[in-house]
């Protein structure tokens, strides 16, 4: 990997759609732009409207673009949802250098010959994340580069997901002009930069609390063993306020961002604000108790379902670690105190420690260039970094151009998994 590069990531959630650059110098990350674009057309984290989609990544990429004067070619994006399924598999190759030292082409051929399983038809399969490698029966070898072996063996997890919408998301991302390097599993993203190595050890649950649904995800021996997404989460508490307090969807999204608070006890009566309400000409003052007193029992009934979901996945709510909160709806204040409370379990909210993106709604954008860099850089293409140095007038061509490049990008991701078979088969 040459001493700076740059990876650019595309996180598509319901009510934003982000895009940071981050620059990669000598294994260090640096955020260097963020571009923020609402999202109209995704619900409950699924693409209903690609061409609203389309419209907002280009907004986004656009404000990343100016805040560095970098043209944005390729990305990572991520992605989840309830059609993710996790498949135990393992690969098993001979070691093919002639002095038995074992490179990045042994670890890549093990990673294809794990990949050779049966799915059906309407699935694909997205990524393989490695559990243990094994080198002449030797196990429990996180990187096995440098060793001297005969024999390579790789346990690992393979995520499929529907053909449809990944199809979608790429369609989505290729309209906008752009290319996917990388596509990954949004709670493996989210937790290299909210959870720590001891908890993915002993056991933790990553609670991602976005605006169209919330993703529970189960960490255990060091990896991602069980996860779910649920249909709920910060649109619906917008929808009480608006319900309650007579006013649009819109103000609503103002008014729980601005003076929202989770918990009726540290909410303040002195904090008053005033609504636009519908069917009125004149607006109507509310305090903050009376808004947390609408916001409180929608974030208790999203950590109880939290909680029931957890034994539905045959775990309970002792699991050492407890739970790490993230996702845009953990910023509102007084929501670690209410999870503490409903959940009875140690609580906290991870927050990324850079600059620009201190909110635990970038989480996921951050954590994906942070995975990109740690697993994959060496494969990224080498035209990547090219692409990114060239002049800013080269991302400003005509359309006719770009159209003929993209059925060529559009058929990469599921050509490279037959390639992946044709060796084997």
């Amino acid at each position: 990997m040459n001493n700076n590069e740059y990876i650019v990531s595309l996180d598509i959630g319901t009510s934003k759609v982000r895009v940071i650059i981050g620059e990669i110098n000598s294994g260090s990350i640096n955020i260097i732009g963020v571009g923020t674009a609402d999202s109209h057309g995704i619900k409950k984290g699924a693409i209903v409207d690609i061409d609203e989609t389309v419209q907002a990544i280009r907004e986004a990429v656009e404000k990343a673009e100016r805040m560095v004067d970098l043209p944005i070619h390729h990305v990572v994006v991520g992605i989840s949802g309830n059609h993710i399924q996790l498949q135990a598999s393992q690969g098993v190759v001979a070691v093919s250098s002639e002095n038995r030292e074992i490179g990045d082409d042994d670890i890549e051929r093990v990673m294809k010959a794990a990949q050779v399983i049966a799915i059906p038809p309407e699935r694909e399969i997205i990524d393989v994340v490695p559990v243990q490698y094994i080198v002449d029966g030797l196990g429990e070898i996180s990187d096995p580069r440098g060793m001297l072996g005969v024999r390579l063996e790789m346990e690992g997890t393979i995520i499929t997901g529907s053909k449809t919408v990944i199809h979608n998301i790429m369609r989505c991302v290729e309209r906008a002009g752009l290319s996917i390097v990388g596509m990954y599993l949004m709670p493996l993203a989210s937790s290299e930069i909210a959870l720590t190595k001891d908890e993915k050890n002993l056991g933790v649950v990553l609670v991602d609390i976005g605006a169209g649904s919330t993703t529970v995800s189960v960490f255990e021996l060091g990896t991602l063993s069980a996860f779910s997404v649920l249909p709920i989460g910060g649109e619906y508490i917008t929808n009480d306020i608006a319900i309650g307090l007579r006013t649009t969807t819109e103000e609503a999204k103002q008014i729980q961002t601005k003076s929202g608070c989770a918990l009726v006890e540290e909410a303040n009566e002195d904090e008053r604000f005033h609504v636009k309400r519908i069917g009125s000409d004149v607006d109507k003052e509310f305090t903050q108790i009376e808004l947390a007193n609408i916001i409180e029992p929608r974030a208790a009934e999203i950590f109880e379902l939290v909680e029931e979901e957890l034994e539905s996945l045959g775990y309970d709510a002792t699991i050492p670690n407890g739970f790490v909160l993230t996702g845009g709806v953990a910023s509102i204040p007084g929501l670690l105190e209410l999870a503490r409370y409903e959940l009875q379990a140690p609580v906290r909210i991870a927050i990324p420690d850079y600059i620009g993106v201190r909110d635990p709604g970038y989480t996921a954008g951050v954590g994906l260039i942070k995975y990109a860099s740690k697993y994959y850089m060496n494969q990224m293409p080498q035209q990547f970094e090219a692409k990114q140095s060239q002049p800013k007038a080269v991302r400003k061509q005509p359309a006719a151009p770009k159209a003929s490049k993209e059925p060529k990008e559009q058929g990469g991701f599921v050509r490279k998994v037959k390639d992946w078979f044709s060796e084997f088969i």
